[in-house]
């Protein structure tokens, strides 16, 4: 007995949730019984019944038939429930059917705001991150010239924030630590499609190489020191 009950259980089917709209439901206006409508009218519909009546749906839950269709018509009225009509030609039949496009539709809408919510966030997290960075570098407070320059950079010129800090860490590099410089290798980078931080880097160690290997000079006076492989940006024309 207790196997044929369970195959019947399996018989019945089941019905799958997703798991996106169960965190989210609340925030689509929804509160606990219009979720739980539109679950069972979403278990009918997997069924192959797809205009439930508000008896039906009752009877799998624990309100009123009338409280029932008051669910129906609220849904249905904040847009996660439509009812769409039906013509054969042929057969002259009209039907009505219950949709849950309108749920999906929003459930979607919500996620995707979520997701451009949390990008600006981690952006604003990153533009804060590059101005402690750039202060720490430089041991001091940025001028409001300086923080003005770097919004240019993000905003105006839309660097990324790590091209950022390859530019800064290039500037440290090449022993000129200033927003000159950096906005130079930035504009140099910018102008030969450099988008990418490893990018930049094999930009910037190809011309180091070529300055390090460049034929010294017949000049008995210069400093040992002016060998030192790095490129100067400010003479990039």
């Amino acid at each position: 007995m207790r196997k044929e009950s369970f195959i019947q259980w399996m018989e019945m089917g089941t019905v799958s949730i997703p798991n996106a709209l169960l965190m989210n439901y609340h925030k689509l206006g929804l509160d606990e019984e219009e979720m739980m409508v539109l679950i069972h009218m979403h278990s009918f519909i997997e069924g192959g019944n797809y205009f439930p009546t508000p008896e039906e749906l009752s009877s799998r839950m624990a309100v009123s038939t009338h409280h029932c269709m008051q669910l129906l018509r609220s849904c249905i009225q904040k847009g996660m429930l439509k009812i769409e009509e039906h013509d054969d030609p042929v057969q002259h039949i009209h039907s009505e059917t219950y949709t849950l496009r309108p749920l999906w539709e929003k459930l979607i809408r919500a996620l995707e705001e979520d997701q451009v919510e949390r990008t600006q966030q981690e952006k604003q997290q990153e533009e804060m991150q590059i101005y402690s960075i750039m202060e720490k570098e430089f041991g001091r407070p940025l001028s409001p010239i300086e923080c003005e320059t770097m919004n240019m950079w993000l905003d105006q010129d839309g660097h990324d924030p790590a091209i950022i800090i390859s530019a800064l860490k290039e500037a440290v590099l090449s022993g000129k630590l200033n927003f000159r410089y950096i906005d130079r290798i930035l504009f140099e980078w910018k102008k030969n499609g450099i988008q990418t931080v490893e990018q930049a880097k094999q930009y910037g160690e190809k011309f180091r190489q070529q300055k390090y290997k460049r034929t010294p000079t017949t000049d008995s006076k210069q400093s040992p020191s002016t060998d030192f492989p790095y490129y100067n940006w400010l003479e990039q024309s």
